[in-house]
């Protein structure tokens, strides 16, 4: 019995032993996927591992260096040096000529090309002279946004590139031109034909600004040059340039080229109705009787703008042609706008300052019959009398325009007993002859 209780130990053993060594499916699964969990985590986790690594090694680093530098003076002074703003700054020599129209050359006040010079910002405003540089330097011509309202100097590259404006979508560039970019040597670069394409209606401040800015130099140690810019201004499309107002006017112009007179407007009608077309029209009855002239443009023009309306007139250029007037006794002499200039009667001669010696109103009714009668009238050329008496009347359009403002706007009548209480302008030029 015991023999067989052996026997049967002995050969449950083997099946016993089989069954130890033999994986079940589920245990194969497990260490599969244990296996591939641990690649996985240290895939993930190495990419992480390296960066951390990296950054605390370049930490380290700055540290290092940062104390090298607290222990260095010099290198502190480098530092300093280096972080310390330049007192370079480009500007814009002159304003710019407004109105601005698209397709029109853009240039400064005197109708020249633009300037743009490179400065040093520590100066006096009256001191700052071109300042030259070892090496060149480019420029290129942005627009900015009208709006952008900072005191020069306080800006950085950024902010000033924020503002740049750029042409609409399917429009062209903004700003065309040959001179977009220009090399700068001592200290002047000349900005050559550039014009706008486009408004500047469609931007939130309706307003451009021209805009300077370095791009390159030519040196390894650049240094930091403080961009320019001009004024804001409006930018109109070029078909509202037939509307321009003309500074100064030219006589032959339309009279509604004049300040606060429009084209085709309540005060252009009303003064076309009485035969004033022109701004040489105009002044003529300016000059004779300007109570008519502001009855006729009526209670619609205010004091204020009949005000800017003769003053823009008031500036027109009268060029040197004269005109004669002749009757049975007498010659009169007038300019383009109705003043007089010499006046012969009976043989005696009489310029500015003799006219006080004749009666006032002999004197305004030959001037206002040569007014009426003015198509009438001879053209002449008298060099002599442009430089006669106090008149002064010369050849350059500019003096004469001065000199002819100085007789203007004043309170006394022609030729007066020193009482005032005239029309204010027509005829106190004669009067006030010396100045």
């Amino acid at each position: 019995m015991a023999h067989k209780r052996f026997s049967d130990e002995d050969q449950d053993q083997p099946n016993q032993k089989r069954m130890k060594t033999r994986p079940s499916l589920v245990s194969v699964i497990r260490d599969v996927v244990k296996v591939n969990s641990l690649e996985y985590i240290c895939s993930t986790l190495e990419p992480m591992i390296r960066r951390v690594v990296s950054e605390e090694v370049e930490n380290g680093v700055k540290l290092i260096c940062m104390k090298s530098i607290s222990r260095s003076p010099s290198m502190k002074i480098q530092a300093a040096d280096h972080e310390k703003p330049s007192a370079l700054q480009l500007i814009f020599s002159k304003r710019l000529s407004h109105p601005i129209f698209t397709g029109t050359k853009i240039v400064d006040i005197d109708n020249n090309p633009l300037q743009i010079l490179l400065v040093d910002s520590t100066a006096a405003e009256h001191a700052k002279a071109p300042t030259s540089l070892p090496h060149w330097i480019k420029v290129e011509i942005v627009v900015l946004d009208g709006d952008f309202d900072r005191p020069e100097l306080t800006w950085n590259k950024e902010e000033f590139d924020k503002k740049i404006v750029k042409e609409r979508s399917g429009k062209r560039p903004l700003l065309t031109g040959g001179e977009l970019n220009i090399m700068m040597r001592d200290g002047i670069a000349v900005v050559g034909d550039i014009e706008f394409t486009d408004n500047s209606s469609w931007i939130r401040s309706r307003k451009f600004k021209l805009g300077a800015r370095v791009v390159s130099q030519g040196n390894s140690q650049s240094v930091r040059i403080c961009e320019a810019m001009t004024e804001p201004f409006v930018v109109k499309d070029h078909r509202g340039e037939v509307y321009k107002k003309h500074h100064p006017p030219t006589l032959e112009d339309e009279v509604w080229r004049l300040e606060k007179i429009g084209k085709n407007g309540a005060f252009h009608r009303k003064l076309s109705s009485h035969g004033i077309n022109t701004v040489q029209d105009f002044m003529k009855l300016f000059t004779i009787e300007p109570s008519k002239l502001r009855k006729i443009l009526g209670d619609g023009m205010s004091d204020k703008m009949w005000e800017v309306t003769s003053g823009h007139a008031k500036t027109c250029t009268l060029g040197s042609k004269l005109y004669r007037y002749c009757g049975p006794s007498y010659t009169l002499i007038l300019n383009p706008i109705c003043q007089i200039v010499k006046l012969e009667v009976d043989g005696r001669v009489y310029f500015a300052r003799d006219l006080k010696t004749i009666q006032t109103s002999y004197v305004a009714n030959l001037i206002k019959d040569a007014y009426i009668e003015w198509n009438s009238l001879e053209e002449v050329h008298e060099t002599a009398l442009l430089t006669q008496g106090d008149m002064m009347i010369g050849h350059d359009p500019n003096e004469q325009q001065t000199v002819i403002r100085s007789y203007m706007g004043h309170s006394q009548s022609l030729i007066t007993d020193e009482s005032s209480g005239g029309d204010g302008g027509a005829y106190d030029w004669v009067v006030n002859s010396r100045f």
